[in-house]
C-alpha cells in the first residue's frame, strides 16, 4: 500500500498543471470546459485531442520508467535512485516535462484558450530555469561524469533524431 501511494504522488503535480491550472483558466476566461470543448469546431476539437493523447502517452510512459527503471518518482522529495537514459530518454533529457507542455499546447488548441497557451510558454520557461539553476546540477552531484556524459549528448528540450546509447 505504501508504494502505491508513493507512486500515485507522481500524479500530484501533473494534475495540478495540466487540469486543476487549465480548469481556472478556463472559469477566468468566462468558459466552462466541457463547454468550450462541445462548442470548438471540428478543426480544433480532433488536433487538440490527438494532441491531448500523444501527450498522455508520453507522460504514461515517462512516469512509468521513472518507477521501473529510476525506481523513484517524479517527484523530488522521492527522486529516481538511477540515471535513466533508456527509452525517450535517449532522444530528449526532459520527455517528462515535455509531454505535459505538449497536453497544455493540445488543451489550448481544444479550448481555443491564450490563456492555457500561455500557461505551456510559462510553464516551458519556469522548467528552463529550474533545470539551469536547480536540476541539473543537482543531478550532476548525485550522478557524476554519467549524468555529465549523458548531457552532452542528449539535448533538453528538441529531441534527437536518432538515439543516443551510453559507450
Amino acid at each position: 500500500m505504501k508504494n502505491v501511494l508513493r507512486h500515485l504522488s507522481s500524479f500530484i503535480a501533473p494534475i495540478v498543471v495540466c487540469i486543476v491550472v487549465p480548469y481556472f483558466i478556463l472559469l477566468f476566461e468566462r468558459r466552462l470546459p466541457i463547454q468550450s470543448a462541445i462548442t470548438s469546431s471540428i478543426s480544433l476539437l480532433i488536433p487538440g485531442l490527438a494532441i491531448i493523447v500523444i501527450g498522455l502517452a508520453l507522460f504514461t510512459a515517462t512516469a512509468r520508467m521513472f518507477i521501473l527503471i529510476g525506481n523513484g518518482t517524479i517527484m523530488p522529495w522521492d527522486p529516481t535512485r538511477k540515471l535513466i537514459v533508456a527509452s525517450l530518454y535517449c532522444y530528449v533529457r526532459n520527455p517528462m516535462i515535455l509531454s505535459l507542455i505538449i497536453l497544455q499546447i493540445g488543451e489550448a488548441i481544444l479550448f481555443a484558450s491564450y490563456g492555457i497557451a500561455a500557461l505551456a510558454l510559462f510553464f516551458f520557461i519556469l522548467n528552463t530555469v529550474y533545470f539551469i539553476l536547480s536540476e541539473e546540477p543537482g543531478l550532476e552531484k548525485r550522478f557524476g561524469q554519467e549524468y555529465v556524459e549523458y548531457k552532452k549528448n542528449v539535448p533538453r528540450w528538441i529531441p534527437r533524431l536518432k538515439p543516443w546509447r551510453p559507450a
